[in-house]
């Protein structure tokens, strides 16, 4: 009876946040609603053994490795074309917070995972050259789903098409040719969650996207 009722509360937090996402698709609490609610399901049981499949993501689950928070003003100090200081300037010049993500008590794999994943996801925007629109946003999950499997990229792509395709259906082809190339992508790549971004902040961003295997598609990069 109890295993009953924790599945349910776990069903109703994740049905909250896709409701509310659909109202509101900037409501970054609903997406991590939506991820905590599926976090002891068996998809998400299978993703992590997924991951510790791939080479080097495991050895990173076994370590929990994390990173403390970015310095943004000495990342701001190192060469332009570095990936901290494009990090730095990405996140100063768009006003966003670097520690913007729900926290995680880390207990175990899953809970490690969420959190390195919420950790490093503008690294991730800007290692594949995603914007922060709602189309990019959308391709970037189809890009984590080969990296991670991440059940709640699943989630957000399916309502994410559905909310496209009555309301504006004018983007609906733009999205899934972004999600197809993104999805492409982020199965030819090397696994991201093996990375230690944070050791290596000096390293050019073209240099990162040629050792993990990045090939961005000229018409499908920001402005």
């Amino acid at each position: 009876m109890l295993k009953h009722r924790a599945l349910n509360i776990d069903f109703l937090q994740t049905i909250k946040g896709a409701i509310s996402l659909l109202r509101d698709p900037g409501q970054t609490e609903s997406v991590y609603d939506i991820e905590d609610g599926l976090s002891k399901t068996e998809a998400t049981k299978q993703a992590i053994a997924y991951l510790k499949a791939k080479p080097g993501v495991a050895a990173i689950i076994e370590e929990r490795y994390l990173a403390p928070a970015p310095d943004l003003e000495a990342l701001l100090q190192l060469p332009s074309d570095s990936l901290g200081y494009v990090y730095a300037k990405y996140i100063t010049d768009s006003g966003f917070d670097p520690n913007f993500y729900r926290k995680v008590d880390i207990n175990d794999d899953i809970s490690y995972v969420l959190f390195r994943l919420r950790q490093t996801h503008d690294l991730w925007h800007i290692v594949t050259g995603c914007n922060t629109d709602v189309v990019d946003e959308l391709a970037l999950k189809a890009f984590e789903i080969p990296q991670a499997r991440r059940t709640m990229s699943v989630v957000l792509l399916a309502g994410g098409i559905l909310r496209v395709m009555f309301n504006n259906p004018e983007d609906l082809d733009r999205l899934l040719d972004r999600i197809a190339v993104m999805y492409r992508m982020g199965a030819k790549a090397k696994p991201f969650l093996a990375q230690k971004w944070e050791e290596d902040w000096e390293k050019p961003l073209s240099r990162w996207r040629e050792e993990l295997g990045v090939e961005l598609v000229d018409r499908y990069i920001p402005s």
